[in-house]
């Protein structure tokens, strides 16, 4: 039988009255029990009726981030071939509790930065499972867009290598952490000392300079990838650009939708794109799993995808709104 998911077993846990909350745990999350009893006694007597104080903004974005984190340990257990998308879906997870602490900034304390910190560590090593799943999935995604025989037979052929690739990366992880135990240990620890911070304490003013600083590196982030033509300004475009869409979805989740910024999600899809196609060169190296002739191939077919989609998204604008 499958195995129950970390959300699962918690649910069951609450069910069966192994966990307990207190009555200033349950008040972010879920309704106080002593607020939940005053209400059912209440009956129709509007004098007997306790109206529970409006919830603090800032305890709906410790909500996201923690359901978040949540989401990750669920998709860290995922086993046999799921474990490709399993990584995918945590780092995702990762990456927007990581956007919605750069909300509340230094109105957090000095424990946000250390949880970041220690966040964007276990992302990071992460990556490399992840970056075998991405490449897979470009080659699928431009197997879907070309019709040329010679360019399909190109693609097809250095997919398998690539999935091969993909397989083996999922093995050494397998070994170096079994089932990635060692990982959704530490997230259990993260995700305690995040709830922890003091999310009651934030104001509508910090939500709203990180999401005006945000708008100003996307800008610059464009400025420098258009000018310098680098990869990694083009890169740090992508960055920037993805934490504004997770900090939009942060807000907006939390019923605070009118802060939240205004951009081009399809202009952010784009620039991702355009970051798998540079994966993908990455991959043409001498430690490429590909033989030499589809190798020098493939750089050029993979250079020519990628000077286009920039031009495009040079010509498209940066970060305006949709």
């Amino acid at each position: 039988m499958p195995q129950a998911s970390e959300s699962e077993q918690a649910a069951s846990g609450s069910r069966s009255g192994r966990r307990k909350w207190s009555d200033s745990e349950a008040g972010p999350d879920r309704e106080s029990p002593r607020a939940a009893a005053a209400t059912a006694d209440g009956g129709d007597d509007p004098t007997s009726a306790v109206e529970a104080p409006p919830r603090p903004h800032g305890l709906r974005l410790r909500a996201f981030a923690t359901r978040e984190l949540d989401q990750a340990l669920d998709a860290l257990g995922w086993r046999g071939s799921r474990i490709h998308a399993g990584v995918h879906l945590a780092r995702k997870n990762l990456r927007r509790a990581r956007a919605t602490l750069a909300l509340g900034g230094p109105a957090l304390g000095p424990g946000a930065a250390l949880i970041d910190r220690e966040l964007r560590k276990l992302n990071d090593g992460l990556s490399a499972l992840r970056d075998a799943h991405a490449l897979v999935e470009t080659f699928d995604r431009l197997l879907r867009q070309h019709t040329d025989s010679e360019t399909r037979a190109l693609l097809s052929r250095t997919r398998r290598r690539a999935a091969t690739a993909r397989a083996q990366a999922a093995r050494e992880a397998r070994i170096d952490d079994p089932d990635l135990g060692a990982r959704r240990s530490l997230l259990r620890v993260l995700r305690a000392g995040l709830r922890a911070l003091p999310w009651a304490q934030l104001q509508p003013e910090h939500w709203r300079e990180a999401v005006v600083v945000s708008l100003a590196r996307v800008a610059r982030a464009a400025e420098n990838a258009r000018r310098s033509g680098e990869d990694e300004d083009w890169h740090g475009w992508r960055r920037r650009a993805r934490r504004l869409s997770q900090q939009q979805r942060a807000l907006k989740t939390a019923k605070l939708g009118r802060d939240a910024p205004k951009f081009d999600k399809h202009q952010i899809e784009r620039l991702g794109e355009a970051q798998d196609l540079n994966l993908l060169l990455d991959h043409c190296g001498k430690r490429s799993p590909f033989g030499k002739q589809d190798r020098t191939a493939l750089r050029r077919f993979a250079q020519a995808e990628l000077e286009g989609a920039r031009v495009r998204i040079a010509e498209g604008g940066g970060a305006g709104a949709d």
